[in-house]
């Protein structure tokens, strides 16, 4: 049987970041830049692996950084 991909496509202008998980990947996104920095390093303070991915320009993720 094959697993199945991700059910959503991203979208161009918002911030993605994904939370790694024992089982699965989480991939969440914010529209806001500050609000999604402020999720990530939320999920970093509980003691989440999180990676930040990015904004979508609707090819690749731009300003891969936080800062």
């Amino acid at each position: 049987m094959r697993r199945s991909t991700k059910g959503f496509e991203y979208t161009e202008g918002n911030y993605y970041f994904t939370i790694k998980n024992n089982s699965s990947n989480i991939t969440m996104h914010r529209k806001d830049k500050e609000m999604a920095i402020s999720t990530y390093r939320h999920y970093q303070g509980v003691g989440k692996q999180v990676i930040w991915l990015g904004k979508w320009d609707g090819k690749n993720f731009v300003e891969a950084s936080i800062s």
